[in-house]
């Protein structure tokens, strides 16, 4: 990421169910496997910028030893443990135009199953979905409706489909499995 793009994802933005806002800090996983988890529960995946006050949105940027936490491969083995399938991220420091360093995660989508929770921890819970719900307030919390549940699956079943295309199966395919005729056309 180059410092205009962060210039342009920072610049008048808000919290949403795919941007996180984390003041200044170390990388700590307690703190963020929930919010990493449920950004891989989003349909585009999610970016969450360290060194901007959530509550403000000012800028302060981190020290040179908090940028220095922020290692990929440290992260993902710690993020690994949580995670059922495992999640796809990466970090990355960047400057923007006044010299201020950020470290900015960016989290994939999941690629076909929603991730769940595989085991406890500080601040998660073993077996929970978490998700950032576009119908309130954007924050990382377990699965809270039927329709945040369903929008979760809906993204699952159109992933699995076009996975399913790539290999040569599709609608027309006698190899695809007819659900209608198995419950009856119910």
């Amino acid at each position: 990421m180059t410092a205009d793009e962060l210039e342009a994802l920072i610049d008048g933005s808000e919290e949403t169910p795919s941007l996180e806002f984390k003041g200044p800090m170390a990388w700590d996983r307690n703190s963020l496997v929930k919010d990493i988890l449920a950004m891989a529960n989003v349909p585009d995946g999610g970016v969450i910028v360290f060194g901007i006050e959530d509550q403000t949105l000012k800028r302060v940027g981190l020290t040179e030893e908090q940028a220095a936490s922020f290692k990929s491969d440290v992260m993902r083995d710690q993020i690994a443990p949580f995670a059922d399938p495992h999640v796809v991220f990466r970090s990355e420091i960047v400057i923007d135009r006044s010299g201020l360093q950020y470290a900015v995660i960016h989290v994939r989508p999941f690629d076909d199953m929603p991730v769940v929770c595989r085991r406890n921890g500080s601040d998660v819970k073993e077996g929970t979905v978490y998700y950032r719900s576009p119908e309130r307030r954007p924050q990382s919390a377990p699965v809270g409706s039927s329709s945040d549940m369903r929008a979760i699956i809906e993204t699952s079943i159109a992933r699995r489909l076009r996975s399913l295309r790539k290999v040569g199966l599709s609608e027309e395919s006698p190899t695809t499995y007819d659900f209608e005729a198995e419950l009856g056309g119910l």
